[in-house]
């Protein structure tokens, strides 16, 4: 019988908001894959574990390996479906021998904290890309959700946006650590953020 993976989104980071469905396949797990944070919040005792970093081809081989003798499990932050191992995966295998199970996104959780709808908001993740003018250009109504990073902080996104003509004064949130004892959310200008330090990895919401 060929085994499988199920690629599994843990959500936002606080068990809260790992849906049931999630941790019954978590618990079960014989072969888990995730970051370190992950691993040692739902990694179940006997567990052998691998952890996801900048070696994806590593982390590729490892459950190359393990799926020649069972199934395994990849945890994934958020939901599976936006920027996530699951891409990498897709590339190696069928997707006949994948099931997904679905999380609720940090960005989902930022939206719902500002009370707001995302139906019509631009989502943008960074990692690995640069900032393209026809993803963000500026328009009466827009709404823009970014996944930032180390490279690309709320200030440099800011400093890029007003050079595409989004205004100084735009609305701006940015929102840390969402879902956990430490969340922070801050409400500034565009031209405010531009000046901002220390929300390097968060979710910053930009609404014109």
């Amino acid at each position: 019988m060929e085994h499988k993976i199920t690629v599994v989104g843990i959500g936002p980071g606080s068990p809260e908001y790992l849906l049931p469905v999630a941790k019954k396949v978590l618990d079960a797990a014989k072969v888990l894959v995730g970051s370190g944070r992950a691993l040692k919040a739902f990694a179940p005792p006997g567990c052998q574990t691998k952890i996801i970093d900048k070696d994806i081809a590593g982390v590729l081989a490892f459950i190359r390996e393990r799926l020649a003798e069972t199934d395994v499990v990849v945890m994934v932050s958020g939901d599976p479906g936006f920027y996530s191992m699951l891409t990498a995966l897709r590339n190696e295998y069928l997707p006949e021998i994948i099931t997904v199970i679905p999380g609720i996104s940090a960005i989902q959780l930022a939206f719902a904290r500002l009370a707001l709808p995302w139906q019509e908001a631009q989502l943008v993740s960074l990692h690995g890309r640069e900032l393209g003018g026809a993803d963000v250009g500026y328009y009466s109504g827009r709404k823009l959700a970014f996944l930032t990073d180390g490279q690309h902080d709320p200030g440099y996104i800011a400093r890029m946006l007003v050079k595409t003509g989004w205004p100084a004064a735009a609305k701006t949130i940015l929102c840390s650590n969402l879902s956990y004892d430490d969340e922070k959310i801050v409400r500034l200008t565009l031209g405010e953020a531009a000046d901002s330090t220390g929300f390097t990895n968060c979710i910053m919401v930009v609404m014109a």
